[in-house]
């Protein structure tokens, strides 16, 4: 999903139609606190990224960015900004400090959905690997066990040898590993957790 903000309405409109034009889903924002409450704890799954216009009259840009790394989800959600106001040490300023990138109005159309694709690419990535991680946190510490000895490629009789238990409760880990982390073979967990 596609998150524009911007105060001007005929912006907001363009580039809605904008995003349309190359079948990416897009809702529309007249300010940050609009944005900012809409966007609570919901991502999609196909990937979000932000277009975020620096001066609004509600809260800036880089206010709502501030806020948004402050929360650590500037990977799950890239930021754009957009602005007819800016210049080069606010753009150099915004990309050092974790903003997806930085566009200038007016600006080249398909060079921003370009770059929009691009930001939703890694927000679905991001998005995977945040799965991952939760899925591994649900994993006791011996299923961790388990799990790296069979990363490692080892074989039940090797992991039951390595951690002085039975081959049979290895095969218990091993299929709550599995279970857990939404796999059916050892080769799926290793292209996971590559």
């Amino acid at each position: 999903m596609l998150h524009i903000v911007d105060d001007e309405e005929v912006v907001r409109d363009s580039l809605s139609w904008l995003a349309a034009s190359r079948a990416i889903a897009a809702r529309a924002y007249g300010g940050a606190q609009e944005f900012l409450s809409a966007i609570e704890g919901q991502f999609a799954p196909q990937g979000d990224c932000v277009l975020l216009d620096v001066r609004m009259p509600d809260m800036n840009g880089v206010a709502v960015f501030d806020l948004l790394a402050e929360r650590g989800l500037t990977l799950r959600l890239p930021v754009i900004f957009l602005t007819g106001h800016g210049d080069v040490p606010m753009a150099v300023d915004a990309l050092k400090r974790g903003a997806f990138d930085f566009f200038e109005k007016p600006f080249n159309d398909n060079a921003l959905m370009d770059r929009v694709q691009q930001g939703l690419a890694g927000s679905r990535q991001a998005g995977a690997m945040a799965l991952v991680h939760a899925r591994l946190a649900t994993l006791s510490v011996r299923e961790r066990e388990v799990l790296d000895l069979i990363l490692a490629g080892k074989m039940n009789k090797v992991v039951a040898d390595k951690l002085g238990i039975s081959m049979r409760t290895v095969e218990v880990h091993r299929a709550n590993v599995f279970d857990k982390m939404q796999v059916k073979t050892a080769v799926e967990l290793a292209g996971l957790l590559k």
